[in-house]
């Protein structure tokens, strides 16, 4: 399949599947999505404590940079578990542009180690922030109330609904201890039945640039 890196409205890159028509961000601002969804209304609910976060789709490593960069400047513990079955490659991970965009040059090497450490092994990025890069299919996921956050950044379901299915919204809740959020881009209605199926308590906000809508689903206690 072929693959181009292209520039997003808000100035950061992503990966665009042409046969798919799909990208691994929003066209509207990679960025700024990924704040938007994954950290104002996801981490931001767990400030001043430790968390555990499962990402479902690492991809490029922008969430996981991001992530990193809020441990930094809140002193936040954070023990990051990225799944990726398809790992993007060296010569597209240097042509992302974050560490600039993000004013964050200072972390060039963490960016780069985020993607050269090994599959598979827990890597301490620093004092607060270890990353584990899981190479795995996501319905092979059985982690049971491992996590306080799930980033849930999968391929969209017009090109994969496979990956929004009862079943794997089911492993998603399993691996959520109680009162863990998932947070996603998706507003799909299929999408919120689905979550709703398993158990989770599910809203609706607004969504980043570009897209009206984005949900959040609570696993309670």
């Amino acid at each position: 399949m072929k693959r181009e890196i292209i520039k997003t409205l808000d100035g950061s890159t992503t990966i665009h599947l042409e046969e798919w028509n799909e990208s691994y961000h929003s066209k509207h601002g990679a960025i700024q999505e990924a704040k938007h969804v994954f950290i104002k209304n996801g981490l931001s609910l767990f400030e001043d404590k430790p968390v555990t976060i499962l990402e479902i789709g690492f991809g490029t490593g922008l969430n996981a940079f991001i992530t990193f960069l809020e441990s930094e400047n809140k002193q936040q513990t954070i023990d990051y578990v990225g799944v990726e079955a398809y790992p993007v490659n060296a010569e597209e991970v240097l042509a992302m542009n974050y560490v600039a965009e993000l004013e964050a040059l200072e972390f060039d090497n963490i960016f780069e180690k985020m993607h050269k450490s090994e599959w598979n092994q827990k890597t301490e990025l620093s004092e607060k922030f270890s990353l584990t890069k899981r190479k795995q299919f996501f319905d092979e996921i059985d982690d049971l109330e491992i996590f306080d956050l799930i980033y849930f950044d999968a391929f969209g379901y017009r090109v994969q609904p496979e990956l929004w299915s009862t079943e794997i919204f089911q492993k998603m809740y399993n691996s959520l201890k109680p009162n863990g959020v998932l947070v996603t881009y998706a507003a799909r209605g299929v999408v919120k039945r689905s979550m709703i199926s398993v158990g989770f308590r599910v809203e609706k906000l607004a969504g980043p640039p570009g897209k009206r809508e984005m949900f959040r689903a609570f696993k309670d206690a």
